[in-house]
């Protein structure tokens, strides 16, 4: 069972007095207690320090905690470079790196989308050919590509990444369509629904395509703060309410032994790898909460091992 933790690198958390140099401390520290992982979003309409540029400074500041995207967006950045930009942060982490995508969010993105040129309708074909491309350019050097929406008649060469084969790629999404898509292209599968049966059911479906992948899952916490603390992040982080958020994404709160629990139930569903994202802005809520999770950790985890699957 590993625990990873989501940097708070949002434009909200810089407002609130926090810095990059902090940022990047927080993984320093996120990995001295026991973290297993760090991670960075992705956003254009959320302002947030760029998640790749971020994990390089992290990688220089660090040894062993593993660095990822929570997640990607890839229609943001030619394909092509972004596979020169990827394998190079692998490069310079030392293979610890996992890129965690995703396509958007109906209603929020399309003018992301619109922005940079890619039609929102063929988003999940752009994604696949793309990642289907990256592992193409990370294996070999392809004289051309030519997929569902993405041709190109040249191609640079990319520098191998640390990890052979480059490094693993996991899908967000718990949509029917996004299941069968994991299951035959994906390395890992990160979702966050509300519902445990829902993740269950979901990972029995990717598994039912044949393909071993990771399956994690993307967590938002608040340890003793109560559902006013996810009302207030919510609010700030989406403008909707937690009443909204809550039916998309699993958001938990409560005492240390609550938490726990609520974990537990996606251990049992099949997760093995979990990010938490602390429900905070203020810098020193945030320490707070860090030190609160790290002090959780150790039985957390034990308690998360004995009831996977």
């Amino acid at each position: 069972m590993q625990i990873g933790l989501l940097l708070p690198a949002g434009q909200a958390q810089l407002a609130a007095g926090g810095s990059v140099t902090d940022i990047v401390d927080i993984a320093v520290r996120a990995e001295r207690l026991g973290f297993d992982s760090v991670w960075a979003g992705d956003s254009l309409s959320r302002a947030r320090v760029e998640p790749l540029t971020l994990l390089t400074a992290v990688a220089q500041a660090t040894e062993t905690v593993r660095l990822g995207t929570a997640t990607l967006i890839p229609a943001y950045r030619h394909p092509a470079q972004a596979a020169l930009t990827i394998s190079s942060l692998d490069l310079v982490s030392g293979g610890r790196l996992i890129i965690g995508v995703g396509a958007g969010f109906p209603g929020r993105s399309e003018h992301e989308f619109d922005l940079v040129g890619v039609n929102f309708k063929t988003r999940f074909s752009y994604l696949d050919d793309t990642v289907t491309l990256w592992k193409q350019l990370w294996t070999g050097h392809p004289e051309s590509f030519h997929g569902k929406v993405l041709h190109y008649d040249w191609l640079p060469e990319v520098p191998r990444p640390a990890q052979p084969g480059g490094p693993p790629v996991w899908l967000g999404g718990i949509t029917p369509a996004a299941l069968r898509r994991a299951g035959q292209l994906y390395d890992g599968w990160m979702p966050y629904p509300p519902d445990p049966a829902d993740y269950a059911s979901g990972l029995a479906t990717i598994r039912e395509q044949g393909r071993d992948v990771t399956p994690a899952l993307f967590a938002t916490v608040h340890l003793g703060g109560g559902t006013a603390a996810l009302e207030e992040y919510c609010q700030t982080t989406y403008q909707a309410p937690l009443d909204w958020v809550g039916k998309i994404q699993v958001m938990i709160t409560g005492g240390p032994d609550e938490v726990i629990a609520q974990l537990r139930r996606f251990a049992e569903a099949g997760a093995r790898h979990i990010l938490l994202r602390i429900a905070a802005l203020d810098p020193r809520v945030i320490d707070d909460q860090l030190a609160g999770l790290a002090e959780i950790l150790s039985p957390l985890r034990r308690t998360l091992e004995h009831e996977s699957p």
